[in-house]
């Protein structure tokens, strides 16, 4: 009998294969030399020819060295979380590749000397928002109000409205994080209704700061009432306002969503937000108010620790100064007739459906819209397929929704959903 690791091809040899050359550049010499090591295996077990090695290297390896998978969203949920809330312009794609290599970050070309760091994008947020005296960039919306929080009243008292408590997500609540910055939370009014002379009533020597959360993801509704920033700004002690989604101005689209300049017209010392929503850019946390606080948290130590890379600067320009982003143009996506199109072409049929802003954006305010309906099974074919589609499931039927999925993508949607209905 003949031992049949003799006739399995050598790691080297197959390593030297030119046709392995471009996976190896792609992916990284471990990557395929631990793919090339399984299709040995296969060789040894007698379930793969000796010749075939190399195609079956091939097939093995993935397309990428990130795992993460582009997902077409098909919910009608245009800042999905779990899908990476914002999708970035092309503009803002191309600025962060241009600025994955050496790049003047921090650095003046014309005296070889250091600069401010990320100058370009701090100077088209201040273009885009010229109510603020000075801004600054930190890496997501969290870290900007932490930061605010702590380099106005550490050691300090931060009063607040019990209405506004919030938990942002992933059982991360609003107290913990203004808790974990070292000062102490105060408390006021109630769940429903706090009145001016509640806040007030706890302003004194010890006061850092009054912060007023927008509630993002939830609304209360009925015997209501809250204190508008500009009340709050007479009462002689910073306001630090979080807006929350990224709204820079108003917008009758979104009506009852604050926004950061009307927040600084009524008066705030500091308003943050962030990048990654209403916006449409990266993930990064925007802080913009008057100079002397801005600049406090600018010289704070946590601010090091906060700030944003490279690639999320350059992409935040490119969202600031570019053109509207895949976010504005989702929020009034009109889709009947691709919609249409599309229910023509699986057989399924057209229904009117409510999309949603999502990420923690208006909430109550429904996106009027069309979707195709499908039997309800479909739904999981599409999320396991390639591309991964993920359609929403309501009263029974899987709904395809294409308010955020781009129009050049239509063919390659029609091609997944016949291949699910198959």
């Amino acid at each position: 009998m003949t031992d049949v690791r003799r006739s399995v091809p050598r790691t080297d040899d197959l390593l030297a294969d030119p046709r392995l050359a471009g996976a190896v550049d792609r992916l990284g010499r471990a990557a395929v030399k631990q793919a090339v090591h399984a299709a040995q295996d296969e060789v040894r077990a007698d379930r793969l020819a000796p010749d075939q090695v190399i195609g079956h290297v091939l097939s093995a390896l993935p397309g990428s060295a990130t795992t993460l998978r582009p997902v077409l969203n098909a919910t009608g949920v245009v800042l999905h979380t779990n899908l990476g809330r914002a999708p970035l312009s092309q503009a803002a794609i191309e600025a962060m590749v241009r600025a994955s290599g050496y790049v003047d970050v921090e650095l003046d070309l014309s005296t070889g000397r250091r600069a401010g760091r990320g100058r370009g994008a701090l100077a088209a947020l201040r273009e885009a928002v010229p109510e603020a005296e000075q801004v600054l960039v930190v890496n997501n919306g969290a870290a900007a109000l932490v930061l605010a929080t702590t380099a106005l009243a550490a050691g300090r008292e931060v009063v607040v409205s019990r209405g506004e408590m919030v938990e942002i997500g992933d059982g991360f609540r609003l107290p913990d994080l203004v808790r974990s910055t070292g000062a102490q939370l105060r408390e006021v009014g109630t769940t429903n209704r706090t009145v001016l002379d509640d806040y007030a009533a706890e302003v004194g020597e010890r006061t850092g700061c009054l912060l007023k959360v927008h509630p993002s993801n939830f609304t209360v509704s009925g015997f209501t009432g809250s204190v508008g920033v500009a009340e709050l700004s007479g009462l002689g002690v910073p306001v630090v306002v979080d807006v929350g989604s990224g709204l820079l101005r108003p917008d009758a689209l979104l009506p009852t969503e604050p926004d950061v300049a009307s927040a600084l017209t009524a008066g705030a010392g500091v308003v943050t937000c962030s990048g990654d929503k209403l916006l449409g850019g990266p993930q990064a946390g925007l802080v913009l108010g008057r100079a002397e606080f801005v600049e406090r948290l600018r010289r704070h130590p946590l601010y090091r620790a906060f700030r944003c890379d490279k690639t999320a600067l350059a992409a935040l320009e490119a969202t600031l100064r570019g053109p509207e982003t895949p976010v504005h143009q989702a929020l009034r996506a009109e889709t009947r007739a691709r919609t249409e199109a599309l229910a023509e072409a699986v057989g399924g049929s057209l229904v009117e459906v409510q999309g949603a802003v999502g990420g923690g954006g208006a909430p109550g305010v429904g996106l009027p819209g069309w979707a195709v309906a499908l039997p309800p099974y479909v739904a999981e074919r599409l999320r396991q397929g390639d591309p991964p589609v993920l359609a929403r499931v309501a009263d029974g039927q899987a709904l395809v929704d294409l308010r955020c999925v781009p129009a050049a993508d239509d063919e390659v949607l029609r091609a997944a959903v016949l291949a699910c209905l198959r």
